[in-house]
């Protein structure tokens, strides 16, 4: 039986995961780090379905200042991290459709403050950036220059593959079934019968957060796991969609839906977020067949039959913000999780912070210029 001994455990290699271990990969000693994903290869429920985009503007406070930290390092990568372009420009169009003025109003309202560049355009100006829109259903938009496409695929194996370059060890069908702590250290098992000693233990473990959480012996955050729905189709006859931006109904959280170029196609979705339980997610008939309606009746689009569908988790603690830090009432517990739809765009920043605090360093300064607070994200917050 195998027995290992190491100072930190990362359970989960999706983008969370994968990043801290890079991170302190570029720190300390990186044999002395195990990173564990329980699938045969990382990424498969959130990081691999995800059709991210980096915007600053997107999502609750801490998340925000997280992004923009991030921003630094997917726009100027180390060398050897990456040869292709983390952040292909791309821009986002919040369009408003005829009695979607009030909401139109408070999306500009809520973006002004960090969104550099946002314009308010009338429904002419905006038919000439997306002509493929339908004039009686538009009233207007609000244009998001700043916000980019991300190479999510390239991002995740740059951080995966410096990781293992710099002779950090990742395991791949390594469930972890058991844990204990003994004085000050874990003793862990893994399905496969391996044995693992190591003085902290870092959930990144997305919607099955809580799940290990209760194997360590540690209190839930309340993660609930959200399904996104999408799908791709062929774009009109003989159009060059490439360049086509981002084109976001303001009404997420009611008839919602999103279009955007996906290598040569046109991907979509409704913008769902629907409660399920940690799960391999598959998408609903249901799902689809709204989102078509949706951008059907939005624009000249014909969907036709999607040539993929697909679903993803999304997971959430009540006030939308990361979990992000040592747990007090479980030593040697630390919290990376509850990433919500914002966890590839933010992952740079939030594993520089988790770094920070797994080492005890002072903040970086790219983080502190950000005003990133680490209370904010604390696991203390969500127990009064």
């Amino acid at each position: 039986m195998e027995l290992l001994d190491v100072d930190t455990v990362i359970v989960g290699a999706g983008i969370a995961g994968a990043s801290l271990a890079w991170q302190l990969a570029q720190q300390a000693d990186p044999t002395r780090v195990l990173l564990l994903e329980r699938e045969s290869q990382p990424g498969m429920h959130s990081t691999g379905r995800s059709a991210a985009m980096w915007m600053p503007s997107y999502g609750p406070p801490a998340v925000r200042a997280l992004t923009r930290a991030a921003g630094a390092f997917y726009a100027a990568p180390p060398p050897g991290f990456t040869d292709v372009p983390l952040l292909p420009p791309r821009g986002v169009l919040y369009v408003a459709a005829p009695g979607q003025e009030a909401a139109l109003d408070d999306l500009e309202r809520e973006l002004t403050p960090c969104c550099a560049g946002l314009l308010r355009l009338d429904a002419a100006a905006t038919l000439a950036r997306a002509p493929w829109l339908r004039a009686d259903q538009l009233i207007g938009s609000l244009w998001d220059p700043e916000s980019t496409d991300i190479d999510v695929h390239a991002l995740h194996q740059g951080y995966l593959r410096g990781f293992r370059r710099t002779g950090g060890q990742l395991r791949c069908d390594a469930e972890l079934v058991a844990a204990q702590r003994d004085g000050h250290r874990w003793q862990l098992q893994l399905a496969d019968g391996t044995r693992i000693n190591a003085a902290v233990l870092v959930n990144a473990a997305g919607a099955w957060g809580d799940v290990l959480a209760a194997r360590c012996g540690a209190a839930p955050v309340g993660l609930v796991p959200r399904r996104r729905s999408a799908f791709t189709f062929r774009g009109p006859a003989g159009a060059d969609t490439r360049a086509w931006p981002l084109v976001a109904s303001v009404d997420a959280e009611g008839e919602g839906w999103y279009v955007k170029p996906d290598a040569g196609q046109l991907l979509g979705s409704p913008a769902n977020a629907d409660d399920t339980v940690p799960q391999d997610v598959r998408p609903e008939e249901l799902d689809i067949a709204l989102a078509v309606h949706r951008i059907e009746t939005a624009t000249t689009l014909t969907v036709g039959r999607p040539t993929a569908t697909w679903a993803g988790l999304r997971s959430f603690v009540p006030d939308g913000e990361l979990v992000i830090g040592f747990d007090d009432a479980c030593p040697g517990f630390f919290w990376l999780v509850g990433q919500g739809g914002y966890g590839i765009q933010s992952a740079a920043g939030a594993a520089a912070l988790a770094a920070a605090l797994l080492s005890g360093a002072p903040l970086p300064a790219g983080l502190v210029d950000e005003g990133v607070d680490p209370a904010a994200l604390a696991v203390q917050r969500l127990r009064g």
